[in-house]
């Protein structure tokens, strides 16, 4: 089997990843304690409606420790890629690891991408796209993104040449 890509990701990245977890989190978790919370006035007993409350609050707490504090830095090591004349090797995963090799001959379209979190930590994503499927790779300094993205152009472009 051949070895791991060399390259890892900004380590920024891991921040990113904990602000937009956090955010997709709290807005998955907040109509559910919203109406656990509006319940309360409701729940003659006071009882029933407390204690799903407080539930839900430790679920969305948990959620927040596992994805913010435990994950971004397992899902850092498990990200490499690496970049050759013939190809794209990206690996990444934590418990369902997975492993890309894209021929630059397969490659349609390469472009680079930054949303407000990214653009705050100077950072971009390139997205390399075939007929099949898109392949993105997160969290490169905007430098670099923009180099492996034009690389990647001009790869592709001799790779359909030489054909």
């Amino acid at each position: 089997m051949k070895p791991l890509p060399a390259l890892q990701l900004d380590p920024r990245v891991k921040n990113v990843w904990r602000i937009n977890d956090a955010i997709w989190i709290t807005i998955f978790m907040l109509p559910l304690l919203g109406t656990f919370f509006a319940l309360t006035f409701f729940d003659a007993a006071k009882g029933v409606a407390w204690v799903l409350l407080v539930v839900s609050f430790v679920v969305w707490v948990l959620l927040l420790i596992v994805w913010v504090l435990v994950l971004p830095p397992i899902r850092y090591v498990r990200w490499r890629y690496e970049i050759t004349p013939e190809y794209l090797d990206i690996a990444k995963g934590i418990i369902w690891r997975k492993r890309y090799i894209i021929p630059f001959i397969r490659v349609q379209n390469t472009d680079t991408r930054q949303g407000p979190i990214l653009r705050l930590f100077g950072l971009a994503s390139v997205t390399v796209s075939t007929a099949a499927h898109q392949h993105e790779i997160p969290g490169l300094d905007t430098a670099v993104a923009e180099e492996l993205r034009d690389r990647a152009a001009e790869l592709a472009r001799i790779a359909r040449e030489d054909v």
